[in-house]
């Protein structure tokens, strides 16, 4: 597997439309075909999934019981925000409105690699979330790589 990583800012167009970075698309599986699947992302941002990648997680909920209250609500939530989206001759992918009303993006993005996934953000919605932080990089660093 090879994994998303990197930092780069975009124009988005009328249509929705983004390029995603060289680097990233070389990152792209051919299992994906291309294809992502777009949805809800943690922090108000919008995720896509290589369709490879995608079918992992789809098989860890498709494990949940349904008849279990907790469950089905996740799912609800979860999966009401996907949608399939491929790579245009331009190796653009379009990004539905209501998912860019959801991360507040109108003109400039931001796009993410985040190991299996890539990130949309509004620059200014990130730049807050970075700075509403509470604790230093180097902090937040050891607490996770060393388990504290």
């Amino acid at each position: 597997m090879n994994f998303f990583q990197g930092y780069e800012q975009y124009s988005i167009d009328e249509k929705g439309r983004v390029n995603i970075p060289a680097r990233m698309r070389k990152s792209l599986s051919d299992e994906a075909g291309g294809t992502f699947i777009l949805t809800r992302g943690n922090d108000n941002c919008v995720a896509a999934y290589p369709l490879n990648e995608w079918k992992k997680y789809m098989d860890m909920i498709s494990k949940l019981n349904q008849f279990d209250e907790k469950n089905r609500r996740f799912m609800r939530s979860f999966l009401k925000w996907n949608v399939e989206v491929s790579l245009d001759r331009q190796n653009r992918i379009t990004i539905p409105k209501q998912h860019l009303e959801l991360a507040d993006i109108t003109k400039n993005v931001v796009i993410l690699g985040q190991f299996d996934h890539i990130e949309f953000w509004d620059p200014e919605r990130l730049e807050k979330y970075e700075q509403d932080s509470d604790i230093a990089i180097e902090e937040l660093a050891e607490k996770v790589m060393l388990g504290n």
